[in-house]
């Protein structure tokens, strides 16, 4: 909950990343909030009045896994509207004419970007979902010991590049309506 909060004012690639791993990591205890306070909940050390707000955090993040029937995969219909505004975004960067570094790096990486799609089998909705994907599975890859490619880490590290501008002007975005 702390970390959420923070990484989505700061930074909302890292919040969707973030998300989806504790989505994973709910469902690693089956959705069972006993597990998940007497693993995650439990590490926390904060005044009690925070533990609280966190256990109740956990709680809601678990019914809405449940009520949105995501207990074994997918996202929250949350992280799915968030990433498609990310993406509104993107999109509308490619199409403004001032935006020319932005549409060069991306174009620089569009193949790669289609690669990825197309060797993974899943059909994402977007460039933005195929990236945070790749990412994603990296780092499950390198968590489970196993060999990630050199072609695998460098398209990563060009998805990452690309992602922080789009995070950092997602972010002037949101201040600039505030």
């Amino acid at each position: 909950m702390i970390i959420a909060h923070q990484k989505k004012d700061d930074n909302i690639i890292e919040y969707l990343l973030y998300m989806w791993q504790v989505e994973d990591l709910a469902r690693a205890y089956n959705l069972d909030m006993k597990e998940i306070e007497k693993n995650v909940i439990s590490q926390y050390k904060q005044p009690e009045e925070t533990m609280s707000q966190i256990r109740e955090w956990w709680e809601n993040l678990v019914a809405m896994l449940k009520a949105e029937k995501k207990e074994k995969s997918g996202h929250l219909q949350v992280l799915e509207n968030t990433l498609n505004d990310v993406n509104r975004l993107h999109l509308q960067l490619l199409q403004d004419p001032a935006e020319v570094a932005y549409k060069h790096t991306y174009n620089s990486i569009a193949n790669l970007i289609k690669d990825f799609d197309n060797k993974s089998g899943n059909k994402y909705s977007n460039d933005i979902e195929a990236m945070l994907a790749a990412i994603y599975t990296t780092f499950l890859l390198k968590l489970q010991g196993k060999d990630v490619s050199e072609g695998t880490k460098d398209a990563v590290q060009r998805f990452s590049k690309l992602l922080a501008i789009l995070a950092k002007k997602y972010k002037e975005e949101l201040e600039m309506k505030d």
